[in-house]
């Protein structure tokens, strides 16, 4: 438990100052959800805290390093795998998902978890607030849920399938 107040402290002086884009509320609240749904839905203590962290380095001026160092390889490693590695200069958003979807597909069933209960999070904000966007991201989180085929046991991938599939083929 003490790790995790340590991870929420961490994340939670990281994100100082960001706003979520659509409900402008303190950015914390994403990863805490995130967080939350991994814990409901049986993760384990490194996967919980990846998810507190898992927008640090993409977001912030962490890096990795840092992570390990204050946290641990196991968690670092999981951040690493939800890190999107796509860059801008790869290509347009197709190419750049296409890349984040292939490394994701190969991730272990840990990591794989963790980003499912992100990409439940996001959507429930993006259909609400984007819905003109939400086409787009709906079909792209399709395509990363079929592809990350090492969590499609589990409760969690079926909540998201359930979400995805219902709002993507309601807004196609």
């Amino acid at each position: 438990m003490i790790l995790l107040e340590n991870v929420l402290d961490f994340a939670t002086n990281a994100h100082d100052g960001q706003r979520r884009k659509y409900t402008d509320e303190p950015y914390i609240v994403h990863p805490i959800a995130v967080a939350d749904l991994v814990q409901r839905h049986g993760g384990s203590e490194a996967q919980i805290a990846a998810a507190l962290l898992h927008d640090v380095v993409e977001d912030t001026n962490h890096t990795l390093a840092d992570i390990n160092a204050n946290f641990g390889h196991e968690i670092a490693t999981l951040v690493q795998w939800l890190t999107d590695t796509s860059k801008p200069e790869d290509g347009n958003r197709k190419i750049r998902k296409g890349i984040d979807r292939d490394r994701l597909s190969n991730a272990p069933a840990e990591a794989q978890f963790v980003k499912v209960a992100d990409l439940i999070d996001n959507t429930r904000t993006i259909v609400k607030f984007d819905p003109s966007f939400a086409k787009v991201y709906l079909s792209e989180k399709h395509d990363l849920l079929t592809a990350m085929t090492k969590i499609h046991s589990s409760s969690l991938f079926f909540v998201a399938q359930k979400q995805i599939r219902g709002l993507f083929f309601k807004n196609i």
